[in-house]
């Protein structure tokens, strides 16, 4: 009986030791005598004890790589510090762990170097405004090479761009420049476009004026009326006015101002009258 116990220990000792189970998203590699056997998949595996030894075992989902602020230099010599961050995942374990010795660390120095080579291809404005266009670039070179790691870049996103503080302040002063001169242009521009209504409404007025006193003559009191109530309200607004000066006028004076006003509406209605006789 001792034999037999002594059997059925060591096949339940062999079949626990043969026995492998790889989790869900997980691979493992078999060497058998040291050199590279085969791939075990996720589930219940077996391995011959002794011979075959697990050399690695990884996940195949996505990892994040962290890349901690890195100087670089644009292309028009400002240097700025880049944060990145990188989602990779393995898509060939075996390229993975015979390819390359320390994946994370030469995908970080990978990712750092590719970063700052493309940043120095870009100016400050470029790297600010094309961000997306960096981090696409950036992704491409990467893969190019991880491809023969077994690797495959997922995402790369470029967090944060810090700048110098003198940088940071010329670009305020810069910006605030901008909106000042943008403002002077709109007020002017608003300047300009009142002006033209204001020359546009007086153009309007003189021609009605005018259209008036060629078609009733006995419109010369309504004018003679208007122009005095413009004259007072003007010496009440500047009366009401606190750095105004009372001027007075002599009424003599203003009389034959009033005339010659009216002198000027008949010339113009005389004029009109014989421009329709020239025209019959």
């Amino acid at each position: 009986m001792e034999p037999i116990i002594a059997i059925v220990l060591a096949l339940i000792g062999y079949a626990l030791g043969s026995a492998k189970l790889i989790n869900q998203g997980n691979e493992a590699l078999v060497e058998r005598l040291g050199r590279y056997h085969r791939k075990l998949r996720p589930g219940l595996n077996f391995i011959v004890p002794l011979v075959d030894q697990i050399v690695m075992e990884d996940t195949t989902r996505e990892q994040i790589l962290d890349i901690k602020p890195q100087n670089a230099i644009t292309k028009d010599n400002i240097s700025l510090e880049v944060d990145a961050v990188v989602f990779w995942r393995i898509r060939d374990i075996e390229k993975s762990f015979y390819a390359i010795d320390n994946l994370q660390e030469a995908l970080k120095n990978l990712t750092t170097t590719t970063l700052r080579e493309i940043i120095a291809q870009n100016s400050l404005d470029e790297t600010n405004i094309s961000r997306a266009e960096m981090d696409r670039a950036i992704l491409d070179q990467l893969n190019q090479t991880t491809v023969d790691w077994g690797v495959e870049i997922m995402r790369l996103d470029i967090q944060s761009i810090t700048l110098p503080e003198s940088v940071r302040r010329s670009m305020e002063e810069q910006r605030a420049a901008e909106i000042r001169s943008r403002a002077v242009i709109v007020e002017a521009e608003g300047e300009r476009q009142a002006a033209i209504k204001k020359a546009e409404g007086t153009m309007t007025s003189v021609q009605i004026i005018a259209q008036a006193l060629r078609s009733n003559p006995e419109s010369k009191d309504i004018l003679r009326y208007l122009v005095a109530q413009d004259y007072v309200d003007a010496s009440q607004k500047l009366g009401e006015s606190n750095n105004a000066k009372i001027v007075f006028v002599d009424p003599a004076n203003s009389t034959e101002m009033f005339q010659e006003l009216i002198a000027d509406s008949a010339i113009v209605e005389g004029n009109g009258k014989k421009s329709e006789n020239g025209n019959t």
